[in-house]
């Protein structure tokens, strides 16, 4: 039987995009969620632009040499997230693409937020900031019964777009909602297809460390054209004016980079640029397909041990599953070369599976639970 060229030129490049990342010749790297493995051209990358800083001095070459990457890395990410480049702002983190956009709307008390009882403390924070800070009401409701959870003193729901604890999915519905909608992209965004427009999302804020494996310190921010008019920005300089020489009378960039980071180093750029390069050269559609394939696999291989009970999930690339001492049992796999992490105050541990990973870490995973 001949092998159809195009499944056989995937195959060839998933496999070759194993070899990307040195971490997996040593152990069995399934944490994703928390940082992804970094592939060797990231480190090349940032090594090439320190050594150029460093033959070369840091003068106007230099910063126009940086303004080239941040807008190489805006085009890559925006692509990503299947927007234009100019709804499109360069994060440090999720986290600071969150906390503008809800510290941006300015509410006060009086005002609600409708978030879910499954929330990482990277929205959490900004969530309790408006609270303490203006008064804003924060109400939970499950993540699935959102929509349906609006109130007229709803004026944002802020929620996962994957949930980190489980891998579910934010319901569909929150599209049609007329109050605006972010959503935290941290395990979504490089893990699984992500379309703001079709989401219906007026925010989207990933991150560039996890599952697009790039550096610490790296992120993103879609923001829709008419939010964008909404928010305040109270954090200005040189990164986000739109002439900075002009003084007290500088304005801020009239598109989304009026919400850049005030300042992004090259090196870190160029490696995050290189780790998306690595995994688009492997093709999206492949590294999406073969992650949540990957991941379906272990939650029912998981399914099949005694007192290992995954989590109820969405089609993600998260398989958390039940363990008697967690944070004890993640140290005990660690050492044994199987790296994971457990979730705080829940019975489970969390397996993120990439596109990197093959049988055979799962197999290393499950040999070593059992």
């Amino acid at each position: 039987m001949t092998l159809d060229m195009r499944l056989f030129s995937r195959f060839v490049s998933l496999s070759a995009l194993r070899a990307e990342f040195p971490v997996l010749e040593r152990a069995a790297y399934l944490n994703a969620g928390t940082d992804g493995p970094l592939p060797a051209a990231a480190t090349r990358a940032a090594a090439a632009e320190l050594e150029r800083e460093l033959l070369e001095g840091r003068s106007v070459a230099h910063f126009e040499r940086r303004t080239e990457l941040t807008d190489a890395l805006r085009t890559a990410y925006a692509a990503l997230l299947g927007c234009d480049t100019a709804d499109l702002a360069l994060t440090t983190c999720t986290t600071e693409g969150i906390a503008q956009t809800i510290g941006g709307l300015e509410l006060a008390r009086g005002d609600e937020i409708l978030t879910s009882d499954e929330e990482h403390p990277g929205l959490l924070g900004a969530l309790a900031a408006a609270s303490e800070l203006h008064g804003v009401e924060i109400r939970e409701a499950p993540l699935g019964e959102l929509a349906e959870a609006v109130g007229s003193r709803t004026r944002l729901v802020a929620c996962s777009h994957v949930g980190w604890m489980s891998g579910s999915f934010a319901p569909a519905e929150l599209a049609e909602l007329e109050v605006p909608v972010l959503l935290d992209g941290a395990q979504g965004v490089g893990a699984v297809p992500v379309d703001v427009h079709a989401l219906g999302c007026d925010a989207y804020a990933g991150a560039g460390q996890k599952w697009l494996c790039g550096p610490d310190g790296t992120g993103m921010l879609y923001v829709t054209p008419g939010l964008r008019e909404r928010l305040s920005v109270s954090r200005r300089g040189y990164g986000n004016l739109a002439d900075p020489s002009a003084g007290v009378e500088a304005s801020l960039h009239e598109d989304a980079r009026r919400f850049d980071t005030l300042a992004l180093n090259a090196e870190t750029v160029a490696a995050a640029l290189a780790a998306a390069e690595v995994l688009g050269e492997a093709g999206w559609a492949a590294v999406h397909e073969r992650a949540i394939a990957l991941a379906a696999s272990l939650a029912e291989q998981l399914a099949q041990l005694e007192g290992r009970e995954p989590a109820p999930r969405g089609p993600s690339t998260l398989v958390s599953f039940a363990s008697e001492d967690p944070e004890g049992e993640r140290v005990r796999l660690a050492e044994a070369g199987v790296i994971l992490r457990n979730i705080p105050d829940r019975p489970w541990l969390r397996a993120s599976v990439g596109a990197w990973n093959d049988e055979n870490d799962l197999d290393r995973l499950l040999t070593t639970l059992t």
